[in-house]
C-alpha cells in the first residue's frame, strides 16, 4: 500500500514538471537588386568600304552581304532600332575632296538616307499600323527606282538616342504602348532550334549612285510618309571620301 502511494506522487509530481528551452537568434535581411539588363553583341568590321571606281558600280551599287550580326540578351522587354547619323547630319562628313571642278552643279551635302539596309529575320513584334515598319524587304532591282520610297533607307536623326517615332523603321519592337509592339525578354544563348531568332540579326547594306550619281533610292520619312531626297535634276555629288556613323540602340521598350 505504501509502495503504491509513492509510485502514484511520483508520477503526479512528474507531469506537473517544465524545463524552459534557452534560445538566441540573429537576423540578416537578404536584398534582391534586379537591375534591367540590356545586352546588345555587335559582330562587325569597324570600316565597312563602299569604293565606287567603276561606272558598272555606280549604275548597279555595291551591296555588302552579312556585314553586321547583331546579338541580343535582355531582361526586360525590348526594343532595337537603327539610326544614320554623323556630325553635319542629315548628310555625310566630308572628309576628302578629290574634285573642286563642277561648278555649282556638283553637290557635297549627300543624304544620309542614300545608305540601304536589309536585316534578317524580320520584326516580328511590329504593333503598328506603320507602312514600313522595317528592312526586312529585299532591295528593290535599280531599274526600278525609285520604286516604293523608303523601302531600305536607314532612319536618320540628329538625336540618335530619340528613339523612333511609330512611324518609322525599327529592327525589333515598335514604339507604342500596346504589350505586343516590344520584343519579350530573353537572349540569343537560350533560344532553341536554328538561327537566326527574334534575338539574333543579319544586317546587308547597300549603295547606289545611280548615273548621274544623284541616290535615287535616298528618301526620309515626314509625318507617315516617305519623301525623295535624291539630288536635284542636273546635280552629281561630288567626288571625294565621305563618312557617317550607323548606330544600333537596344532600348528598354516603354
Amino acid at each position: 500500500m505504501k509502495r503504491f502511494f509513492l509510485i502514484a506522487l511520483t508520477a503526479l509530481l512528474g507531469t506537473g514538471i517544465s524545463y524552459s528551452q534557452l534560445l538566441d537568434e540573429q537576423n540578416v535581411t537578404i536584398v534582391m537588386d534586379l537591375q534591367p539588363v540590356l545586352q546588345l553583341h555587335m559582330t562587325t568590321p569597324d570600316y565597312i568600304e563602299f569604293t565606287f571606281d567603276d561606272i558598272k558600280d555606280y549604275m548597279a551599287g555595291i551591296t555588302k552581304y552579312g556585314a553586321t550580326i547583331l546579338k541580343v540578351s535582355s531582361s526586360v522587354n525590348w526594343d532595337l532600332y537603327a539610326v544614320g547619323t554623323s556630325t553635319s547630319a542629315p548628310y555625310w562628313d566630308q572628309q576628302i575632296v578629290y574634285s573642286t571642278g563642277g561648278g555649282g552643279n556638283a553637290v557635297d551635302n549627300l543624304p544620309l538616307s542614300c545608305l540601304e539596309l536589309h536585316q534578317y529575320p524580320a520584326n516580328s513584334y511590329d504593333g503598328s499600323a506603320a507602312l514600313i515598319s522595317d528592312y526586312s524587304g529585299s532591295f528593290q532591282l535599280v531599274n526600278t527606282a525609285p520604286g516604293v520610297l523608303g523601302r531600305n533607307t536607314i532612319f536618320v536623326s540628329t538625336t540618335p538616342y530619340t528613339p523612333p517615332t511609330q512611324d518609322d523603321k525599327y529592327i525589333q519592337g515598335h514604339a507604342g504602348a500596346a504589350p505586343t509592339d516590344g520584343a519579350p525578354a530573353g537572349s540569343y544563348l537560350t533560344v532553341g532550334g536554328s538561327e537566326p531568332s527574334d534575338f539574333y540579326f543579319v544586317i546587308d547594306y547597300r549603295i547606289v549612285p545611280g548615273l548621274p550619281p544623284v541616290f535615287p533610292f535616298a528618301a526620309i520619312q515626314v509625318g507617315g510618309n516617305y519623301q525623295s531626297e535624291s539630288l536635284l535634276p542636273g546635280e552629281y555629288a561630288r567626288p571625294g571620301i565621305y563618312t557617317m556613323n550607323v548606330k544600333y540602340v537596344l532600348i528598354e521598350d516603354q
